[in-house]
């Protein structure tokens, strides 16, 4: 026999362990995988694949160390060329064969592997049964996985898991859920791959809100899969604010109370989860765990702070962040530039700009910002002189998105003749502008009493495809996030909600409120444009908020 390959991976322990006993060291727990991959490659054809080896036990290991490396096809060849030489499996066989049938959902097989277990007596078996019950499941046939479950004598919480798991693969959410909930009622405590499994059965903010309680409760919390999976589970809910918080809400306060400190990555994620949330609270929580953690000058995480709070709204906050900052780099600038442009404040945006010509070279994204800027605060001459100064001053190429820009600024301001000009000289050629500018367009033919041109852009948009995000208001009450958009009624409150938004607008009536119904489409009643100005998103939430 030829050198054990086991020196190549472990060469202390091949010193200690006597020749004759070296090939069971793959039996070891701590050898697993990297063992597995060094078997397959060399020990396969000088053990396993020998007609005089009869040793069952070594080809389970080369079984499973097919299956555990994905090796399905292999694995099955394997299996089949152990009974040929007449050796018989047993019943750590057949969970890892079955399980290769099933990975490569072949049913035909997977029905002569149920034979096999009948025939060596191993069908009461919980281990096999689980693997008969998975297999079934990925090969669609979750009636006759739930045959075989029902059969199992003692089910184990990986029995109800797979099972569970056949439903959610095969779309029967309401049996899943149900199947859940009995397991649960027969006192079997869930471990993360039920938790994982009937999370994938749910569709309904209820129920969501149920396997959540049983999360906690059975302390699943902190467990990364479980937190991605309930963040899919509420989006699937169209709670997106739920799913957006979820991280924060058990990731980091679990790690504060575990005293678990969290590293640069994770401060960053959760940074990029609070972003989308806009919540001011959320914002100062992760801003005391960045000051308490040992990366609090790190640049990229100052940075990503600053933004967070512009996203919040709060420019106070995020200059004060980036004031602080021991260092600065051109992506920190053009944050705190874009957030004074975005916030209405061009004239601190352009200061700022000032102040950052004269330490840092701005790029492309710092120019856009600062175009930006200026064209939502109608600032003529300071976007010329910026945009202007990009190539001149700074060697920077205008991109398309410049382009848009001033186009964007003139049509602001009313010069759509200089906007028209502006176009026809560019050096590039137009590209298609975003949905706004198409909306923006719209409106002013509708004003200008030109329907017809009205309504040429509004079949042009639908000729190319061009379609317009919803706008969405968020608003943050008792530290909780809430989202609206125009006419939303996904709230468990929206009767109520709605109910005294038409109180509000009876008493705003009476002081002399008159919609401005020009810009509402055209071609309804306008009673009915009055309708769907009141229940624009805004009000929607003040009204929560009252």
């Amino acid at each position: 026999m030829q050198d054990c390959p086991i020196s190549q991976v472990c060469p202390c322990l091949h010193a200690q362990i006597p020749p004759s006993s070296q090939p069971l060291l793959i039996h070891q727990p701590h050898c697993q995988l990297r063992l597995f991959g060094l078997y397959i490659s060399r020990l396969c054809p000088l053990l396993c694949l020998s007609s005089s080896s009869s040793d069952v036990f070594l080809w389970n290991v080369m079984i499973r160390g097919f299956v555990d490396l994905g090796f399905y096809d292999r694995a099955i060849f394997t299996y089949k060329q152990m009974l040929e030489l007449g050796i018989s499996p047993d019943n750590y066989t057949f969970p890892f064969v079955i399980k290769a049938c099933g990975c490569v959902c072949d049913f035909e097989l997977g029905v002569k592997l149920h034979q096999h277990v009948v025939e060596h007596g191993y069908d009461t078996d919980v281990f096999v049964g689980n693997s008969l019950v998975a297999m079934y499941g990925k090969c669609g046939r979750f009636k006759v996985a739930r045959q075989v479950f029902e059969k199992i004598p003692e089910k184990n919480v990986v029995s109800w898991s797979s099972m569970i798991g056949a439903y959610a693969q095969n779309r029967c959410f309401e049996e899943g859920l149900s199947l859940f909930a009995r397991m649960l009622d027969e006192g079997i405590r869930p471990h993360r791959v039920s938790v994982l499994n009937v999370m994938a059965c749910v569709y309904r903010e209820n129920d969501a809100d149920e396997i959540c309680r049983v999360v906690r409760d059975n302390k699943l919390d902190l467990d990364k899969s479980v937190q991605n999976a309930a963040m899919q589970m509420y989006a699937r809910c169209r709670r997106i604010d739920v799913a957006r918080g979820f991280l924060i809400e058990f990731l980091l306060k679990q790690m504060i109370v575990q005293r678990v400190h969290p590293d640069a990555v994770t401060l960053m994620s959760v940074i990029h989860a609070c972003s989308s949330l806009s919540s001011f609270q959320h914002a100062r929580f992760v801003h005391g765990l960045i000051v308490r953690s040992f990366f609090r000058n790190q640049l990229e995480l100052q940075t990503a702070l600053v933004d967070l709070y512009v996203k919040c709204g709060s420019l106070v906050y995020a200059r004060k962040v980036f004031d602080k900052m021991k260092e600065r780099n051109i992506i920190s600038w053009s944050t705190m530039i874009s957030g004074y442009g975005m916030h209405g404040f061009a004239g601190e945006a352009l200061k700022l700009f000032d102040q950052m010509k004269a330490l840092v070279k701005p790029d492309h994204i710092t120019f856009l910002s600062v175009l930006s800027a200026c064209s939502h605060c109608g600032f003529i001459e300071e976007g010329w002189e910026c945009f202007n100064s990009m190539n001149r001053d700074f060697k920077v190429i205008p991109r398309p998105e410049h382009y848009a820009c001033m186009v964007d600024l003139l049509g602001r301001a009313g010069k759509l003749n200089d906007a028209l000009d502006f176009i026809q000289r560019m050096p590039i050629l137009p590209d298609a502008e975003n949905p706004g500018r198409y909306v923006l367009m719209s409106n002013i033919y509708a004003s200008s009493g030109k329907q017809k041109h009205a309504d040429e852009i509004r079949d042009l948009m639908k000729l190319r495809g061009v379609r317009k995000t919803a706008g969405h208001t968020v608003i943050e009450i008792k530290n909780k996030v809430y989202t609206f958009v125009a006419g939303d009624k996904s709230h468990h409150q929206s009767d109520l909600i709605y109910s005294e938004l038409e109180k509000v607008m009876n008493r705003i009536r009476v002081e002399g409120y008159k919609p401005d119904l020009k810009f509402v489409l055209h071609n309804v009643e306008e009673e009915m444009k009055e309708k769907m100005l009141y229940v624009h998103s805004e009000k929607l939430a003040i009204v929560l908020d009252s």
